[in-house]
This record gives C-alpha cells, structure tokens and sequence, in this order.
C-alpha cells in the first residue's frame, strides 16, 4: 500500500478516536466514529477482507440511523 495512503488512512483513524473520546455531543461523537470507520476500510481493502468490507459498509448506515434516533428519544 501506497505509504501516503497509509498515513491519511491512519490519521483519519486517529483524529476520530482523539475526537471522539474529547467531544461531550452526542451526535458529533457519532460522525467521529463513522471517521474510525471510515479510516479503517482502506486496511481491510488492502489485506483483501472484502468480505468484512460489505459488511461493514451494510451494517454501519443501518446501525448509525439505529443511534441516531435513539439518542433523539433520550433529549
């Protein structure tokens, strides 16, 4: 893999886990943590799970539409 890719793949990751330990917003916490995700899938691409690959790109827009109207419920 292509090292610049590797480090903005990596420091999508980064900024998201920093972000989403220090911010106190629900919402914004749940964008931090689709950037996680978001950073992770250049990985899984490159070590050749496309099989978790689908999966993740399935399951992540269904959950986080799942989350969002539960944190709405609870304001």
């Amino acid at each position: 893999m292509n090292e610049l890719v590797v480090i903005g793949a990596g420091s999508i990751v980064l900024i998201g886990a920093v972000m989403a330990i220090t911010v106190r917003d629900r919402y914004q916490k749940l964008i931090y943590l689709s950037l996680i995700v978001a950073g992770v899938m250049p990985f899984l691409a490159e070590k050749g799970y496309l099989d978790v690959l689908t999966v993740i790109s399935l399951i992540v827009p269904i959950s986080t539409f799942f989350i969002l109207l539960a944190c709405r419920r609870n304001v």
